[in-house]
């Protein structure tokens, strides 16, 4: 982590030894210094966790919210310096940050479909929690009942191959009532739109496609994105760097969005080429590595999402349905104590699902809004 820390110094010297300083220089300089800072020590914080915390609702929760800070933050400079983000070739890379944006809206519908399908999964868990509460006597009708939704849970819960032809079925978007050709008028008007509201946005695809990939989205946002140049750097008096910054921060947190949750197609075989000179590309890079790592688990290989509920959920059914199988009726004593440890086991996962889902899909409705914000606010 130190070495982390190391590298700060160097990128700071690298924007500022490629600034050229206008009359206001110096107060960009601090933004850019400081917008650096932040976001290495969101990363450094967020990387700090270990394995048992990492891609847990907690830790998603985290990693949207350090989304949002960053996305805000970057639009605040925009908006400071509006004057010098209108010119070239300043406007050639705000649009093309805008466009990767753009292709992260149908990620979050997708990932927002991905959420209800584990709430799917927590409300089949429920009934087997309910037809095995010790607080009445267990029977013949009982069980079946649970065995009937763990069966269901089983095909909830099916592994990657299986989820694209599932997710393919209709993605939302968080907006309403505006269409695609909707989005692009606003993409072209510059007098108005900073007074439309939110909530009359949709995604640039607000259905997707049975061949939509998120794989490929993905891939899409990651096209071309490279650091700028040192002649971009100071054309942009170093307004560059934070939105290549942004850029990379957007295509983690997109990828890592649907490392964890079902998604359609999410193979999750990107590389991520950051520099390592950048004090907030090793945490990022270390997090990337660490999440490729437990993919390729061999109990994870196949798994839907790798969200760490999501591994819950698995053990939970597993266990459940081992244990329903030999049941016999009426309940031996020792039987009994048995089913009301796993029952108690049941309803700690389903409290640490109630507790996170909701939130973590209201961030993800968020996350989508604020991009929208920050194309509109330009």
């Amino acid at each position: 982590m130190s070495a982390m820390m190391d590298d700060q110094g160097s990128s700071v010297m690298f924007i500022r030894g490629n600034q050229v300083h206008s009359m206001d220089g110096s107060s960009l300089e601090l933004e850019l210094e400081t917008f650096q800072r932040q976001v290495t020590l969101r990363f450094l914080e967020l990387a700090a966790v270990g394995n048992d915390d990492l891609l847990s609702l907690a830790w998603m929760r985290k990693l949207l919210d350090i989304f949002i800070l960053c996305q805000d933050e970057l639009r605040m400079i925009f908006f400071n310096h509006r004057a010098q983000v209108m010119k070239p070739p300043m406007d050639r890379i705000v649009s093309d940050f805008f466009e990767r944006c753009v292709k992260a809206l149908d990620l979050c519908n997708a990932v927002r479909d991905g959420i209800e399908q584990i709430k799917q999964c927590q409300r089949l868990l429920e009934i087997v929690l309910c037809a095995l509460d010790q607080k009445r006597i267990i029977g013949e009708g009982q069980c079946r009942r649970a065995k009937k939704a763990l069966a269901d849970l089983a095909n909830c819960m099916f592994d990657d191959k299986e989820s694209s032809a599932y997710m393919a079925l209709r993605n939302r978007s968080f907006g309403r009532n505006t269409t695609t050709k909707d989005l692009y008028q606003i993409h072209n008007q510059n007098s108005n739109y900073q007074h439309r509201s939110v909530g009359h946005f949709r995604s640039l695809s607000w259905s997707v496609s049975r061949n939509w990939s998120a794989a490929k989205q993905l891939q899409a946002i990651g096209n071309s994105l490279c650091p700028p140049k040192s002649n971009d750097l100071v054309a942009t008096n170093g307004l560059a760097m934070p939105v290549y910054t942004m850029s990379s921060v957007l295509l983690f947190v997109m990828w890592a969005l649907v490392a964890a949750i079902p998604c359609q197609d999410r193979r999750l075989q990107l590389h991520i080429l950051i520099p390592r000179q950048f004090p907030w590309s090793a945490p990022l890079l270390s997090l990337h590595e660490r999440i490729m790592e437990d993919s390729k688990k061999k109990e994870r290989k196949n798994a839907c999402g790798l969200l760490r509920e999501i591994q819950q959920i698995e053990k939970c059914a597993r266990v459940m349905n081992e244990l329903v199988d030999t049941l016999q009726f009426p309940l031996a004593e020792e039987k009994g104590e048995e089913v009301r440890q796993r029952v108690q086991d049941l309803s700690h996962v389903l409290e640490a699902l109630k507790d996170g889902l909701d939130p973590l899909e209201r961030q993800v409705r968020e996350v989508f809004h604020v991009i929208v914000r920050g194309r509109v606010g330009t």
